[in-house]
């Protein structure tokens, strides 16, 4: 996640999909930004959708009010506005730059479990999703990425997982079906569902115990944004709970 990045039309649909996490009550959340520096680049221009309130605002009104006061209005892109904006009320965040360097990347992490503990749902948000074999983790560009590692700790430490991902340059409907196998052979979990919106991707790896819970956070999710999230469950042959998770 870039600040250049805030407030974008992935941004408001990625924080309806949150709020819609959190609105029940029963699930308790820690967002991890993967914050890396802004590179002046074009990212994040999608932001025409703030000109058309009469197609997007009806989704999540005081959602789009709030950022359509910052980027328009404010010009304050910044994830600290919607830390400090109520709109993820009870949320715990963790915030800081991430580095390529490996070891202090080791220590951030480590930081981020500790801050995520108690809550059910860890949310990862890389710059551009899990790891790719041509960026291992420690070279230049791998703040960028999570790494399965990463995944199969956060997994293990009692986290059911959502986590942002860019799309490869591969027919869509493969590239969900093989990262949910990849994912289920990475993290040994029932369940894998994905939610997919018009450029990225969103994968929800969910642990037993938050099943019905997040079930029904996705049917409002349904109910409040039509249209914008393609849902698909990706379920595996159910293991024993001594088969649930991966080592680091």
């Amino acid at each position: 996640m870039k600040h250049q990045y805030f407030g974008d039309v992935n941004d408001y649909r990625k924080y309806g999909l949150l709020r819609a996490l959190r609105a029940g009550g029963d699930l308790s959340l820690c967002v991890c930004w993967m914050l890396t520096e802004n590179d002046g680049r074009g990212d994040g221009r999608k932001i025409g959708y703030l000109r058309q309130p009469e197609r997007w605002r009806d989704f999540d009104p005081t959602l789009f009010d709030a950022l359509a006061r910052a980027v328009m209005q404010d010009e304050d892109r910044r994830v600290d506005r919607i830390e400090s904006s109520g709109l993820l009320d009870g949320v715990v965040f963790h915030d800081e730059i991430l580095a390529d360097d490996i070891a202090e990347r080791r220590r951030s992490f480590e930081r981020a479990i500790h801050a995520a503990r108690g809550c059910d749902l860890v949310f990862f948000d890389p710059d551009n999703g899990v790891e790719v074999a041509s960026v291992p983790c420690g070279r230049r560009g791998s703040s960028k990425y999570l790494y399965w590692p990463e995944v199969a700790a956060a997994f293990e430490a009692g986290h059911s997982l959502l986590i942002y991902q860019h799309f490869a340059r591969v027919r869509r409907d493969r590239y969900i079906r093989d990262l949910a196998m990849r994912i289920r052979s990475e993290v040994a979990c029932a369940r894998v569902t994905s939610l997919a919106t018009t450029h990225v991707l969103f994968v929800l790896i969910e642990r037993p115990e938050h099943g019905e819970a997040l079930r029904r956070a996705i049917e409002r999710l349904r109910a409040g944004w039509p249209g914008q999230f393609r849902i698909g469950d990706h379920v595996a042959p159910m293991v024993t709970s001594a088969g649930c998770g991966a080592g680091s």
